[in-house]
């Protein structure tokens, strides 16, 4: 199945450059344009892309705004050149499926629509663990399950490997369990802690106290 996509970007030439990049693959097509954000929002209701490339500052509505009324009905990757974690934060609670930093390059770019597609969500790798660690608790219950945690012993397995940004295949390569046996107990545990996505699921994980010691360094 060919990905059909659509770009929001206020700079043309950004929007050119991802067209070139993401058109050059055998999977997926670019179906259209959009400069601001209100027109992002009328083209994705109308050509029902399955991935929504957007940017952070745009006229009209900026990214975060479009990320809020599309997700998670239509799968959102931001691509940005602003790191800040209050639009990561934002981003990801509005249910965004992957935050790319424009200078991350075209490899990443592709990635990320492949994670969105697969279920999975992509953060440029020089925002993942910053942002993730500052979530972690100090102390002794840095390491300890709360005694209120919904989880079984094997979803709070699942959920310290997506804590580290693994994939559903490499979680299940970990645990020796098939990627769609993963992508279950993920979906699982989105219920039960209330995430809309995986990386939703990672900021749970560091806030509860979920993560031990010896995965904080990834």
């Amino acid at each position: 199945m060919t990905t059909r996509i659509l770009i929001a970007d206020d700079q043309e030439d950004i929007r050119s450059g991802f067209r070139l990049i993401l058109d050059s693959q055998p999977d997926m097509t670019v179906v259209g344009e959009a400069a601001d954000g209100e027109s992002a929002i009328v083209q994705a209701r109308e050509l029902r892309p399955d991935v929504v490339l957007a940017d952070i500052r745009m006229p009209r509505l900026d990214g975060l705004e479009v990320t809020r009324r599309l997700a998670p009905q239509t799968r959102v990757v931001v691509v940005t050149t602003f790191d800040q974690d209050e639009y990561v934060q934002t981003a990801l609670r509005h249910g965004a499926c992957g935050f790319l930093l424009k200078r991350s390059g075209p490899a990443l770019l592709i990635e990320g629509v492949r994670a969105a597609m697969a279920g999975d969500t992509l953060i440029s790798p020089q925002i993942t663990v910053r942002l993730l660690s500052r979530l972690a608790p100090a102390g002794p219950e840095a390491s300890r399950v709360p005694a209120a945690s919904p989880l079984t012993g094997r979803e709070v397995e699942i959920v310290r490997l997506v804590a580290r940004g693994l994939t559903n295949a490499e979680i299940g390569a970990e645990l020796y369990i098939s990627p769609g046996t993963a992508k279950t107990h993920i979906a699982n545990v989105q219920a039960k802690v209330g995430a809309r996505n995986r990386v939703g699921i990672a900021a749970w994980a560091w806030e509860h106290g979920v993560v031990r010691a010896e995965d904080r360094g990834v």
